[in-house]
C-alpha cells in the first residue's frame, strides 16, 4: 500500500477554546466544523479562522479531505487573525 493511501485526511475541524470565565456555553457548527467553548474573543477568532480557511480551500478548488495535513496547517495558520 502506498503512503498516499495511508495518510489520514481531515473530514472535519474541531476547535476548542478553554479560556471562558463568563459562564457562557459557546457552540458554533458548520457542515464540516464544530467550535466549542472559549471566551467571546477566542470563539470569535476561531470562527473567523475556520471561515477564512474554508474560503481559501474554495479558492483552491479543494475540499477538506483533499488537502495534506501540512497544507491544511499552513492554511489555518494564514487564516488566523493576528
Amino acid at each position: 500500500m502506498s503512503k498516499e493511501n495511508t495518510t489520514p485526511r481531515a473530514s472535519g475541524l474541531l476547535g476548542v477554546g478553554l479560556d471562558a470565565t463568563d459562564g457562557h456555553k459557546r457552540i458554533t457548527r458548520g457542515e464540516k466544523f464544530v467550535l466549542v467553548g472559549g471566551s467571546e474573543e477566542t470563539h470569535g477568532r476561531m470562527t473567523e479562522t475556520v471561515i477564512k480557511t474554508f474560503e481559501e480551500l474554495k479558492r483552491r478548488d479543494k475540499d477538506l479531505h483533499q488537502v495534506e495535513p501540512k497544507e491544511l496547517a499552513d492554511i489555518l495558520h494564514k487564516s488566523t487573525p493576528r
